[in-house]
């Protein structure tokens, strides 16, 4: 039995059989570096796709400031420490008012539980809205609020308190771009859902939803949505766990490129560079609401090494400005994705902004999902790792680590048309 096949049957022996495997023939990675990663033989993959080590795999500033602090001191936030103020300080200074307050748990699904929790003490009242597709987190609480999961295979469809609104899906979606209310359209099932529930707790939205499909939501629909959530008493939650930090290149938050101001941010693992950390942004009037006699308390949430390493993770996206850097390599991937899309009647649509772009394929104006399938492993057998997302699989998602460089965006504009022609 070859190293690899060991690896999977052991997978398949030791492990839960519905953790998936990427790719028909698995990558067995041993080392990372940067937007680069390498299996067992020593074969180089360039990374397309592994946006949670959001400055690179392995960067040297993060793992060095990580293994300081381990060295040093590694505990909860029942003891005072200043590097948790610093990176607080720091991190809302990149946000807009009036999201001053911070919590810090250990993952992006432990966060948006925490914002939950956050959105009815201050509402007193349950009710959720969400977009069709959409995917929180893991937990118990998050599939309810997950329709890429409760409405999928296994699931048992949403708790009574949760209530879907359509995807703001421009290109399949129910009102599409050739409908110049498309955006009001939308925003009015928001409005319907609120007529039926009473008092509101919130809604919860991905900035720009990657499992949805990699979309960019209408101009002007968010601020819709919100001012009707708000007029019902609830609070906006933005989930920027896949958009935030530059990634989109025109702004730091994907939120702000609506012009709107959530009530509550959410953010995970890329702000740690994959290490295992999630962080709650809210108001300080809602923060008060929660400080309702009940302690909060997250045994590593807040610890010294988590703050050592997101506060290194903050400065590097800053100080080698990342955020333009995700703009200019963004712009070049689009105007060649387009290019492509002239010439290969199987993309449909082409979208996204900065390093967060999807390219959907359709065949016969339905998904290609196998299609999609079949182009995602001919990259990998060429050295390049993508993914799928969208409710069919049939979306190429391009969402690299953050140094992924004009060279890569061209090497793998290379190996996509050389795929698209063997479709």
């Amino acid at each position: 039995m070859k190293p690899t096949e060991s690896t999977v049957e052991g997978r398949r022996r030791l492990l839960g059989r519905n953790l998936s495997i990427a790719y028909d023939a698995p990558v067995k990675i041993v080392r990372g570096s940067m937007q680069y990663l390498y299996d067992e033989a020593g074969r180089q993959y360039l990374d397309g796709y592994n946006n949670v080590a959001h400055v690179g795999h392995c960067h040297p500033r993060v793992v060095e400031a990580g293994m300081r602090q381990m060295q040093t001191l590694s505990t909860n936030t029942r003891y005072l420490h200043d590097t948790i103020l610093r990176y607080a300080e720091r991190l809302t200074a990149t946000l807009p008012e009036p999201l001053r307050v911070c919590y810090f748990v250990n993952s992006g699904s432990e966060a948006n539980e925490l914002a939950i929790r956050l959105a009815r003490a201050h509402t007193n009242a349950r009710d959720m809205i969400v977009l069709d597709h959409a995917y929180h987190g893991n937990t118990t609480t998050m599939i309810d609020l997950s329709p890429y999961k409760h409405d999928g295979p296994g699931g048992n469809g949403p708790p009574s308190w949760v209530h879907k609104v359509p995807l703001p899906d421009l290109y399949r979606g129910r009102y599409r771009a050739d409908d110049p209310r498309a955006k009001e359209k939308y925003a009015e099932h928001v409005v319907e859902v609120i007529k039926t529930t009473g008092r509101l707790c919130g809604f919860i939205a991905e900035s720009m939803p990657s499992v949805g499909g990699q979309i960019v939501l209408p101009p002007g629909y968010l601020k819709l949505v919100y001012d009707s959530a708000h007029a019902a008493g609830g609070v906006c939650i933005a989930d920027e766990v896949q958009t935030g930090y530059g990634r989109i290149g025109t702004h730091f938050w994907a939120f702000e490129s609506y012009g709107v101001v959530p009530d509550i941010v959410v953010l995970g693992k890329p702000i740690g560079n994959g290490h295992p950390i999630g962080a709650v942004i809210t108001t300080r009037e809602i923060a008060a609401s929660f400080d309702n006699g009940m302690e909060f308390f997250s045994t590593f949430g807040g610890n010294t090494v988590s703050c050592a390493i997101g506060l290194t993770v903050l400065e590097v996206v800053e100080e080698e400005k990342l955020q333009a850097h995700a703009l200019a390599v963004g712009a070049q991937l689009l105007k060649g994705l387009r290019g492509l899309q002239q010439h290969h009647e199987i993309i449909g649509d082409v979208r996204g902004s900065g390093l967060c772009l999807g390219v959907e394929l359709i065949r016969d104006n339905e998904p290609a999902t196998k299609e999609a399938h079949r182009i995602v492993n001919a990259l990998r057998d060429n050295g390049i790792l993508i993914g799928t997302d969208g409710p069919f699989h049939n979306v190429l998602k391009i969402r690299p680590p953050m140094p992924f460089s004009t060279d890569d965006a061209a090497k793998l504009l290379g190996a996509l048309q050389t795929a698209l022609k063997q479709q």
